[in-house]
């Protein structure tokens, strides 16, 4: 039971396939709280379904009387209302440090991600989302979105410094969390499932230590991660 707890979460044209990094790091967040949720699958183009929330985005987070959007507000919200719960951060100094991995997973990793998964998204999208997408996508990167896919080995290398830096984390400890995940793993997770989600081929190894390590992200958090 998710205690009237809700969630409005990114969706393909397959209801059941939900891509959003942002929404990913949220529900690790929720997991990790140890809190269940019912996630509502949401498209690009319904934004009168969230209008209630003063957000035109998601992730979305119905928390009984409370509406919490914006997945670092949510993680924020979820640390101060839930105190007994395990931490997210683990206190102030952690909190700091997490603002820098926000920034460079949004900065550099997803920046190298965007141009390899743009293509790909497209065509999973509803078609209501599809004119959307394109209208809102292509003047951010000066191109049409076929264009960018049919350059898309010419972008992959900047995504090996990013993939390598984590590599490098991870062979020395088990979560960037420590010994244990914190919202900092949430960051770097939902970045890389947004391209397990999404991409047409596979952009790391099954034996990559990245893999490992989502999988044992995974394995922690159990059945309480929905989608």
């Amino acid at each position: 039971m998710s205690g009237g707890r809700k969630l409005y979460d990114l969706a393909a044209a397959d209801p059941a396939l939900r891509f959003s990094p942002y929404c990913w790091r949220t529900k690790l967040a929720l997991a990790h709280k140890g809190l269940t949720v019912e996630t509502i699958p949401w498209r690009f183009t319904e934004k009168e379904a969230i209008a209630f929330s003063g957000s035109q985005t998601v992730p979305v987070l119905i928390d009984g009387d409370k509406t919490v959007a914006d997945s670092q507000a949510i993680a924020e919200y979820l640390e101060a209302a839930y105190p007994d719960a395990p931490s997210l951060f683990g206190g102030a100094q952690g909190h700091a440090l997490t603002a820098f991995v926000r920034r460079w997973a949004d900065g550099v990793l997803q920046a190298a991600l965007a141009k390899i998964l743009m293509p790909d998204i497209f065509p999973i999208l509803h078609p209501k989302d599809q004119e959307y997408f394109r209208e809102t996508r292509e003047p951010r990167i000066g191109m049409r979105i076929e264009a960018l896919g049919a350059q898309r080995a010419a972008h992959l290398p900047a995504l090996e410094a990013p993939l390598a830096t984590l590599r490098t984390v991870l062979k020395g400890q088990k979560y960037l969390g420590g010994d244990t995940p914190l919202y900092a793993d949430h960051i770097v997770f939902g970045a890389l499932q947004w391209a397990v989600k999404t991409s047409s081929t596979p952009l790391w190894g099954t034996d990559d230590v990245i893999a490992h390590w989502m999988q044992a992200l995974l394995d922690y958090y159990g059945n309480n991660i929905c989608n």
